[in-house]
Parts: C-alpha cells; sequence; structure tokens
C-alpha cells in the first residue's frame, strides 16, 4: 500500500512538472509570435479627476461645472504593432488599439443662480437639500494616432508623444438621488420638476443600477522617462447614450434645457511600463 502511494505521489509530480515544462513552451512560442508579428504590450495606471456634465445645478453655470466632480481610476493596456523594426507600416509607426477598464464616482448638488439667490421660499429649500452620486464603471477599448512615429518617440529619452483615440465603452452606473428633507418622491421634498414622469420612469430622478454604452474620445501625450518606462497626461471625453446616469433627467418634452444625455471629462494621469 505504501509502495503504491509513493509510486502514485511520484507520478503527479511528473505529471506536474510536464505541465509547467508545457507552459514554458506556450508562453516562449506565445511571445515567439508576438516578435514575429511585431505586437508588443504595455501596462500601465491611470487617475485623476472627473467633471461630470449633469442635470445637477443651472445650465451654462461654471459653478455647477467645477463643483460636481469626482475621480477616477483605472488600468491599462496597450498592443504595440512597431515591435517589428524590420517590417515597419504606417499603421505600425503610428497606431496603438488601447483597452482599459476604471472606474469613477462623483457627487452631485445644484449650484448657480436658482439656490444662491436671498430666497427661503419651497422651491429654493427643496433644490438645496437635493443630493446625488454616480459611481461608474467602464470596460472599453480606442484606437489611438500617434503623429509621431512610435520608435522615434521611444528611442528619445525626455521625449514628448502626443496623440488622440477614439473608441468605445459598456459602461456600468450606480445612481442614487436623494434629499436632506426626506424621501424624493413627496411633493412637499421634491422640487416639481422632478415630480414630473419621465422617459418610462415615475419621476425626473431614479435611484437604480444599469449598463450603457458610451463614446470617447482622448487628447494627451506621452513622456519617455525611461526606454521601458512612460508617464502620461490625458484628457478624455466621455459621452452616454443615457440621461439617466446622474440619476436626474427631467422630461424633456416639457423642460426644453434638458437637451443632451449625460457626459463628463476625465482629466489623468498615468504610468506606462513596456513588457
Amino acid at each position: 500500500m505504501f509502495t503504491y502511494i509513493c509510486n502514485d505521489s511520484k507520478f503527479e509530480m511528473k505529471m506536474l512538472n510536464y505541465k509547467i515544462i508545457v507552459l514554458f513552451i506556450l508562453f516562449g512560442f506565445s511571445g515567439a509570435i508576438n516578435a514575429q508579428i511585431g505586437i508588443a504590450h504595455e501596462i500601465g495606471v491611470v487617475f485623476g479627476p472627473v467633471m461630470f456634465k449633469s442635470d445637477y445645478g443651472a445650465r451654462n453655470d461654471l459653478g455647477t461645472n467645477i463643483n460636481n466632480n469626482g475621480f477616477g481610476i483605472g488600468l491599462v493596456h496597450y498592443l504595440n504593432f512597431s515591435y517589428n523594426t524590420n517590417n515597419e507600416t504606417f499603421f505600425s509607426e503610428h497606431f496603438k488599439v488601447r483597452s482599459d477598464i476604471s472606474y469613477n464616482k462623483s457627487e452631485f448638488k445644484h449650484y448657480g443662480e436658482y439656490v444662491e439667490k436671498n430666497s427661503n421660499s419651497t422651491g429654493v429649500q427643496q433644490l438645496r437639500a437635493m443630493r446625488g452620486s454616480s459611481g461608474i464603471f467602464n470596460l472599453g477599448t480606442q484606437l489611438e494616432y500617434s503623429p509621431i512615429k512610435i520608435h522615434d518617440f521611444e528611442k528619445t529619452i525626455g521625449s514628448f508623444g502626443p496623440y488622440a483615440s477614439i473608441g468605445a465603452q459598456l459602461s456600468y452606473y450606480s445612481a442614487k438621488a436623494n434629499s436632506t428633507l426626506g424621501e424624493l418622491g413627496i411633493p412637499s421634498i421634491t422640487f416639481p420638476k422632478y415630480l414630473t414622469p419621465s422617459d418610462g420612469h415615475p419621476f425626473g430622478f431614479s435611484n437604480e443600477s444599469k449598463a450603457v454604452f458610451s463614446i470617447i474620445s482622448s487628447i494627451g501625450t506621452r513622456y519617455k522617462l525611461s526606454p521601458l518606462q512612460d508617464l502620461i497626461i490625458d484628457f478624455r471625453f466621455q459621452y452616454f447614450n443615457s440621461d439617466w446616469v446622474d440619476g436626474l433627467n427631467p422630461n424633456p418634452a416639457i423642460y426644453k434645457e434638458n437637451k443632451a444625455n449625460d457626459w463628463l471629462v476625465w482629466v489623468n494621469l498615468g504610468y506606462i511600463y513596456y513588457l
């Protein structure tokens, strides 16, 4: 019995060793393929402030745009097609494919003339008491264009590599709307504008979590820190195919100022490492 167990253990160890060897061979084979077709990988992290253009506050009010903000963080991955220096093409020297997963959260209040005026009317108090938030998970990809040849940038320490990109993301948001006066939906607590049914919802506000699509576009630049390290600064515009991402959507057929879906601008700094 003991001999059988020992033999069985030896067999399992041999199989484990074979599996490890096979994995190393596969990884090496994968790397060889990437080298042959000229693909390299880059990974990194980005973070920075988010400015959310929501339905909170007065339209075109600077205070609203500045104060309704949040913070985001993300992980990024790049496919770099310029790995093979013997097979340069315009595409490989000027384009990368960027994929990322990110999360941002913003807090909302009403700002502007309607809440800042010297009045204690019921409507003003209702607006002042409203609070909101939205947390958003994003997963997507972009095609990134560099006007400078990628190899020229990679060979020059201390150089800048500007870029622009466009892409799409699947976004999952969790929006909350409430009031310090009590439960929204009660007429004595809720501003009339948000009591009106809108877009299939019983009110012009909603506490919900849903998946939506968004279009993204970015401009930014890299800074070559070392042969295998870059720093980046990136300005991203993200436009959602929904007006409920912030938790508010006053009926647009009645309230004509509600003209556009929700969108945001994310200013992020980042660090990129070449694998």
